[in-house]
């Protein structure tokens, strides 16, 4: 079974489509019938995910961290398929930096990771309202923006902002008269893109392709997930589910903050993941 929105000749809108996710989740609504729109800011790979994709797909080369190049998205969206269904704020970037990294990539990953959504939302969502049809808005979040590791900052806090406002569109537009947009927060596992892969070539035996990610919100979608936590190869979710409770124990348990990684809480938290 598939969502009853993703059925042909709708159409989906998915940023930062030309690789990873993104191009995995526009093969898949291809593949159902709908008509497609990818946007991406790299021209080169947009131009090669447009050639595997088809001549009917609408590739558009976009920054989403600005509000105009989204705008105008929007515009040639509606003005080649006049209407939009499915909803995909996808782009993402990383290597942000620490809490006292440099402030241009913080910048860098802040407007794509968390502005990008922000403006994917109140560019689609509104015109998406006036059509009074049922559809969907997916947000492409982190597990790192709910339990947060040391490291990437920057990336964590855009993460935690996509969670944030995800929750609060959902809920905002089910208590809206009218509004049939259901909305949904995507938390992918440990996933092999050029986001993830670094300088390496080969796919760890632990990643999930970009592929079983997809497959994985296809049948949450089906079941009606909001949060769709999606697995991998290495980490299960029980795992997943037991990180996440740790993490907001740092508050009810009034421990130091990230004690996942604090010298005096590891075997305290080894014990709980085995409980």
């Amino acid at each position: 079974m598939t969502h009853p929105v993703l059925a042909p000749n709708h159409v989906a809108v998915v940023t930062g489509g030309a690789a990873g996710i993104g191009l995995a989740a526009a093969r898949k609504f291809v593949s159902l019938g709908l008509k497609v729109a990818i946007a991406d800011c790299r021209q080169e790979a947009l131009d090669a995910a447009a050639a595997t994709l088809g001549p009917d797909v609408l590739a558009m080369r976009v920054d989403v961290a600005n509000r105009a190049d989204v705008e105008a998205l929007k515009d040639a969206v509606y003005q080649r398929f006049g209407a939009v269904h499915v909803l995909m704020n996808n782009a993402g970037t990383g290597n942000g930096g620490p809490a006292l990294g440099d402030l241009p990539d913080w910048q860098r990953v802040i407007g794509t990771n968390l502005w990008g959504v922000v403006n994917g939302v109140q560019v689609f969502v509104p015109e998406m309202l006036n059509n009074a049809t049922p559809a969907l808005v997916i947000n492409t979040g982190s597990k790192q923006g709910i339990t947060t590791p040391p490291g990437d900052t920057a990336y964590n806090v855009s993460k935690a902002g996509v969670k944030v406002l995800t929750e609060a569109l959902q809920h905002e537009l089910r208590n809206k008269d009218g509004a049939r947009i259901s909305v949904h927060l995507l938390i992918p596992g440990f996933v092999w893109t050029g986001l993830t892969s670094g300088a390496k070539t080969d796919k760890p035996a632990g990643a999930w392709t970009p592929e079983q990610t997809i497959d994985f919100m296809l049948e949450s979608l089906d079941r009606g997930d909001f949060y769709i936590l999606c697995p991998d190869n290495e980490v299960d979710r029980a795992t997943d589910e037991k990180r996440i409770l740790w993490a907001a124990g740092d508050i009810v348990e009034n421990r130091p903050p990230l004690s996942r990684w604090h010298k005096d809480y590891g075997d305290a938290f080894k014990a709980f993941l085995k409980g």
